[in-house]
């Protein structure tokens, strides 16, 4: 029976702040005192964000505890980690970066089924803030009207 991945670590506010254009799926190339402090959830994607250099794409500001158990072998939490991506991906990745407003964003950690961990990248642009609040009456009016309906299905 296979298993699902499991998720660590979610970014909320990437859907609230920016527009999803693309997702994509990475590996992370860690530490093992980083592996053993993702699957225990110690893992901070908040202010996090992706950026392609020399051909490489690394992830920048995704905060990772020190894991307790590794003492004096542990990691840097801040530190600057690699993406595992195929070749002609972060081609196709720089050259939409470099348009203007698109970014990369974390949008989530998890752990495969087979125990590797993945980060799950987001391709996106800004909102504005008339957009955020546009999106905010809409899902408070959707969750008005799902209660309604629920209420009359009584």
């Amino acid at each position: 029976m296979k298993s699902a991945a499991r998720t660590v670590a979610v970014n909320k506010h990437v859907s609230h702040d920016y527009a999803i254009l693309e997702r994509f799926e990475a590996g992370l190339a860690l530490l093992g005192s980083e592996v053993k402090s993702v699957r225990e959830g110690r893992v901070s994607l908040k202010e996090s964000y992706a950026e392609v250099r020399n051909g490489e794409v690394f992830l920048v500001k995704c905060h990772i505890s020190p894991y307790e158990a590794a003492n004096i072998f542990n990691h840097e939490p801040l530190r600057n980690r690699k993406l595992l991506l195929h070749r002609r991906e972060i081609k196709r990745l720089s050259g939409k970066v470099q348009e203007r407003g698109l970014t990369l964003v974390p949008t989530r950690v998890l752990i495969s089924d087979r125990g590797k961990v993945k980060l799950e990248l987001a391709l996106v642009r800004g909102k504005r803030e008339y957009e955020k609040r546009e999106a905010l009456k809409k899902r408070d009016a959707d969750r008005e009207i799902r209660a309604e309906i629920k209420r009359r299905l009584r």
